[in-house]
């Protein structure tokens, strides 16, 4: 803090911790540690303790307070600090919450740094020698180590530099962080740490959902950081059923997480609670990545564990009439049918499989998946394409008579096909189904952006349906840039998806954080900030717009060499 008056002051900082131990507020412990002049927090084998410094060797919080909070006339401590002075209570248990202080006296004209920090253990030993630790290093030292370290690891692929604006670029960087924050270290990817949708639905997005991780993890792949991936496939492993599916979403430890999906029809009958694509991302996720480094040595416990069991399922669990997928619920967990998307996600699954045979010498196998794969995709292409509409449609319903319902609701989940490699994103379909995409999900404000899908109900805040389809998500906004990249042939033809990129970097909070949607009059951040797969989807655009950019002028180099021109 600086002085900017002209006098010498005291200047108090408060650092107040709420923590819900294990999730939940019952039968949390606090109390003043004088040994370490901090407060611990304590519940079973979770262990918090805050302190702080006031500069140079003066560590240790100046006061504190713990209290309870959340019940008939108590708040919360945090009211205790509103009038610069802490009660300096020393314990509380149940549903509680502490303040710490530091105080700091700053010269006139000059400056003071006031420093907090919060260790985690499992033991009391844990934290008091993590303290003990900083105080050792000092706190300076621990911040110049990390602010260089992530530095040079954000930095990993700095010819991306050379193809974009500044901005940009620096949402770029921000992203690998961001994304490395929400990866477990035994390979849960989450969706979100953001508590704040705690209010809507009494849950939150701190789950791995197969999906998200298998596109986070080939956004990290892309980028270069194909060491952050490998745990998460590992995992994959672990999880999958014996029947050959992922289900729905996991705890970060691997447990099951919630759901909202049935295991039974309203006969009683059993019913998947799955997204079919959640099984056959990871797949092509862990084709991708081994593509990529070749280590075979990596692959080969993954092979029988997922790959050939998700593959198995796949090639099975069809829709007899049509050979399609059978029905499961979309990526956007709202409806059960026959989805383009999953289509694509499991024709890519199963195509990542027959690859995989085939390195393994089982070119009878290969040869089964290769079929599978081939049927699901004849099929989509009759009947997932309306020719009288001139597009692909998002779903499909198969009557018991055989009667084909269509859902051809606008949908930017229709970007998959290209997206998976099911078809080229030059083909003629794509282009026409993208365009209508762009013209019907473009939200029509000043704010901008894509919508998913028309009349998108998920935290809507308009009924201006033509205008405001739904509200602007990254995803969908960078999705469509995909497409705008892969089918540029000249620099003019990046400016669009370039533009769309900007959009993001402009919706960005000054964090360089990436909420799941955006305000469509406002643009404020809606839903959780971050989201992972944001960023994740911001990395994958940048990374083929970069590698895009840079294929364009090295055939524009070979065109004019004889004339002796310089392309820069």
């Amino acid at each position: 803090v600086e002085d900017a008056l002209g006098r010498e002051r005291e200047v108090r900082f408060f650092q107040h911790f709420d923590a819900h131990l294990y999730g939940n507020d019952t039968g949390d412990s606090a109390y003043y540690d004088p040994r370490s002049q901090a407060v611990v927090h304590y519940k079973g084998r979770r262990y918090f303790l805050i302190s702080g410094s006031s500069g140079g060797s003066a560590y240790g919080l100046s006061s504190f307070a713990i209290g309870q909070k959340d019940a008939p006339g108590k708040e919360g401590t945090w009211r205790d600090a509103e009038d610069g002075e802490l009660s300096r209570n020393a314990v509380a248990q149940g549903s509680i919450d502490s303040v710490g202080m530091v105080a700091v006296t700053v010269p006139a004209r000059g400056t003071a740094t006031a420093v907090f920090w919060i260790a985690a253990g499992q033991a009391y030993e844990d934290v008091r020698e993590l303290d003990k630790l900083v105080r050792e290093r000092t706190p300076a030292s621990f911040l110049a180590r990390t602010k260089d370290y992530w530095r040079l690891w954000a930095n990993k692929d700095e010819a991306i530099a050379e193809h974009l604006p500044e901005d940009i670029n620096g949402l770029y960087k921000r992203s690998t962080l961001v994304i490395r924050t929400q990866v477990d270290n035994r390979g849960a990817i989450i969706a979100a740490n953001d508590s704040d949708v705690l209010r809507f639905n009494r849950d939150t997005y701190s789950y791995l959902w197969p999906r998200d991780g298998a596109l986070v993890a080939d956004a990290l792949d892309l980028a270069g950081y194909g060491e952050v991936t490998r745990r998460f496939f590992f995992l994959c492993g672990e999880l999958i059923t014996r029947e050959g599916y992922l289900l729905h979403k996991y705890n970060p430890d691997g447990s099951l997480g919630s759901s909202w999906h049935a295991w039974s029809t309203p006969d009683g009958r059993l019913e998947l609670p799955i997204q079919e694509d959640e099984t056959g991302l990871p797949i092509w996720a862990l084709w991708q990545h081994y593509d990529r480094d070749r280590d075979i040595e990596f692959i080969r416990p993954l092979y029988r564990k997922l790959v050939r069991t998700g593959a198995d399922f796949m090639a099975t669990y069809r829709e007899p009439r049509t050979k399609l997928p059978a029905p499961s619920f979309d990526l956007w967990e709202e409806r059960r049918g026959i989805h383009a998307f999953t289509t694509a996600a499991v024709w890519a699954g199963l195509t990542a499989a027959r690859n995989f045979a085939v390195a393994f010498g089982q070119h009878e196998l290969a040869k089964r998946y290769a079929v599978a794969a081939q049927e699901i995709r004849d099929a989509a292409l009759v009947h997932l394409w309306d020719a009288d509409r001139g597009r692909f449609v998002r779903t499909i319903s198969v009557l018991p008579d055989g009667t084909i319902v269509k859902d051809a609701t606008i949908d930017i989940s229709l970007a998959g096909i290209f997206l998976f490699g099911l078809l080229p994103a030059s083909d003629e379909r794509i282009r026409s189904t993208m365009r209508a995409v762009e013209d019907r999900l473009s939200i029509k404000t000043p704010v901008g952006g894509i919508a998913r899908y028309e009349n998108d109900y998920y935290f809507q805040v308009s009924s201006d349906i033509a205008s405001v389809p739904g509200n602007p998500w990254f995803v969908a906004t960078l999705w469509l840039a995909e497409h705008l990249i892969a089918v540029a042939e000249t620099p003019g033809d990046l400016d669009r998806p370039r533009a769309y990129l900007d959009w993001c970097a402009r919706r960005a909070l000054p964090s360089g954080v990436l909420s799941e949607q955006v305000h469509p009059y406002t643009g404020e951040p809606l839903s959780v900030s971050p989201l992972t797969w944001s960023h994740a989807a911001f990395v994958s655009a940048v990374q083929h717009y970069a590698r895009r950019s840079r294929l364009i002028k090295d055939r524009l180099r070979d065109q004019v060499k004889t004339a002796g021109e310089v392309i820069v």
